[in-house]
Order: structure tokens, then sequence, then C-alpha cells
């Protein structure tokens, strides 16, 4: 299976420090270092941590028509930000699916850099292509690392102050030795910092001065857990197939004021019809953690399905996001069910954890 998956130009650094290794979205990515995923979690509650994130893409769209091929794809607007910041969008699907979940970072006039999922990079480079528009993978000419935790800035301060200073969904380039660094104030924890984009041949330095700067790393199970606590949702869990921004909650994203974007006749169907669910948070009154595919209770009738659960190191107790009926509401007491016992959970408004 190794042979068949794509690996991180770092990957012989996570092994070195006896990174959990596992497959994700068809890349070879740490799962966790031998301190594990709880560790790591509470490291970025309380600190700072640095997650390899190099399996997400990046496609580097450039030209005068741009913009315009961007505005014309994507859910959001673009012309609301600017140069120079940060914007996370959705590409749709005719139905109005969430085919995927974005992060633009429009780096100069005619310059950006597409961050799709780890699985979609093909499928957004074949739904933003086009006349008058360059479209570059450079996927792999960069590491892409995250700093997040209430102390990120003031650590990689210790590597690069120019770096720690790009504040909150801003996009900025700078120097680092020798070569340029794209660094946004974006993250995926809830947590402040960053995400740089490194390229190739100064990767592993960079990821040693971040070490050498007491960040620690974390994998994947910990931006899994920190996200969920957030109430972030993760495409093919919350996002995806028959799934449409209303139904998430993420109707935010979504620009009514374009003439066109792609889905967006079938998504104005659906906000004028109402949505038939609708994704909520929800907290067990038990430690267990809930999983994916379990069902949701309303007087002991299945109502929903679990999307994402974990145990929640903030609330000491298991946490969930849910589709369920658009009438329940903030408050309402429901059930899921654990194997053969059923587990009240109370609906929370999100995220689940303050910040």
């Amino acid at each position: 299976m190794t042979d068949s998956l794509q690996q991180s130009l770092l990957d012989g650094s996570h092994r070195a420090l006896e990174a959990k290794m596992v497959p994700f979205g068809g890349w070879e990515m740490p799962l966790s270092y031998p301190h594990g995923t709880l560790a790591e979690h509470k490291a970025c509650r309380s600190d700072a941590v640095v997650f390899d994130v190099s399996h997400l893409g990046t496609l580097r769209v450039r030209g005068p028509k741009a913009l315009e091929r961007l505005q014309e794809t994507l859910t959001n607007d673009l012309t609301k930000i600017g140069p120079r910041r940060t914007q996370y969008t959705h590409l749709l699907a005719d139905d109005a699916s969430v085919l995927d979940d974005i992060i633009v970072w429009w780096v100069d006039d005619q310059a950006f850099e597409v961050m799709p999922n780890a699985s979609n990079t093909l499928r957004v480079s074949d739904a933003l292509g086009g006349v008058d528009v360059e479209i570059a993978d450079v996927t792999h000419t960069r590491a892409l690392l995250a700093v997040q935790g209430p102390n990120a800035r003031k650590r990689l301060a210790e590597v690069s102050a120019d770096a720690a200073s790009v504040e909150r969904n801003c996009v900025a380039t700078v120097g680092w030795e020798g070569v340029n660094l794209t660094v946004a104030g974006t993250g995926y924890t809830g947590e402040d910092g960053v995400e740089i984009a490194v390229p190739a041949e100064a990767a592993v330095a960079f990821w040693n001065a971040l070490l050498a700067a007491d960040i620690a790393p974390a994998g994947l199970g910990a931006r899994d857990t920190l996200r969920l606590e957030a109430g972030f949702p993760l495409h093919g869990h919350e996002l995806g197939q028959g799934i449409t921004p209303l139904q998430a909650g993420l109707g935010w994203v979504v620009s009514w004021d374009k003439a066109t974007f792609v889905g967006r006749e079938a998504l104005l169907a659906e906000k004028e019809r109402g949505v038939a669910r609708r994704l909520r948070g929800l907290v067990l009154q038990s430690r267990r953690p809930p999983r994916q595919g379990q069902a949701v209770l309303r007087d002991g009738q299945a109502v929903g399905e679990i999307t994402s659960g974990n145990f929640s190191v903030g609330l000491e107790a298991g946490i969930a996001l849910a589709f369920v009926p658009p009438d329940v509401q903030v408050g309402d007491v429901l059930a899921v069910q654990m194997r053969s016992s059923e587990v009240a959970a109370t609906v929370v408004k999100l995220p689940f954890v303050s910040f």
C-alpha cells in the first residue's frame, strides 16, 4: 500500500521522530508521535504545535482572468476581501452538493493559491480550468506546515518574526534563509496561528527550526479532535455528496449577490423550500466517544446520524456533529445509539469549546 501513497517532503523527519504513519486522502501522513494524540491536543490548546499538512493541495491560479474564473466557479465572493487576504469557500456540484471546501489565498493582484482537500486537487483543477487562466498544481514543490496554539506566534517569532506577524485571514510572502515562504493567518484548530508554504529545498531545515523553538510536532489525530471541538466540518463527513452548504449550516460562505456560481440554481431552490436536515452539535452525558454512523434518536426513533464524534478533552465528554431534522433546537435533549444502549445528548451551539 505504501508504494501507491504520496509522501510529504518531511516523511523522513516524521519517521525519525517515530511517528505513527497512516494513509489519508491518498497520502501517508503522521497520525501521532510517541507522546500520543491526547498530549498533542493539549499542547495545541496550551502552547504551540506544528502539523505537517502537505497532503492538502495547492493550485496556483494566475492571469488577468483568474479572479473572474474563481468568482464564477466558487460560492463565496472574493471581492469582499481583496489581495493579500484569505477566504473560505465551496465548490459545488450542479445539485449543490459540496464537492470540496477550499481556502483561497489571494497572494497578489492576479495571483491566487487555491487550497483543496487532499483527494480533491484534480477535481478542483478541472473545475477551474479554462481559457486565459493559468493553473499549476504545485503541491509537491512545497511543504505546508500549520503552526497553531496560543503561543504559536511567540514561538514562531524565534524562527521568523515576519512569518509570525502575518495577521489572521491575511497572506504574505516573507523571506527566510534565502527562500520565500508564503504565510497565511489560517488554521483548522480554533486556536491562533498560521499556515506556511515552505519551498522543497528548505522544508526539512524549517521544520527542524520550528522544533528547536519548542514547537511540538502533532499529527492528524490531534488535528481531528481539535477541529471537532471547534465545530469545523471535515470533507467526507460533514461535507460531500448529497450535503449542501445550507444543510451544513455554512450558508455564510454563499454570496447570493453573485449572478452565477456552479450549483447556484439548485442551492437557491433549497433555500426557498427549506432544508430537510441540519447539522447540529451534540454533547453526550457520558465520556464515551460517539462514532460516525451511529443513529441519533428522538423519543426512541432514529431521526439522524452522526457524521463525526470523539471524546472532547476540553469538556471531558463525548461530542458529535450530526445531521438531524431542522426543527431540532439548541437545548433539546436527544440520544445516541451506542451499541446496545442509548446515551442522552444535549444539542449545543457550536463551537463546543470557546476560544
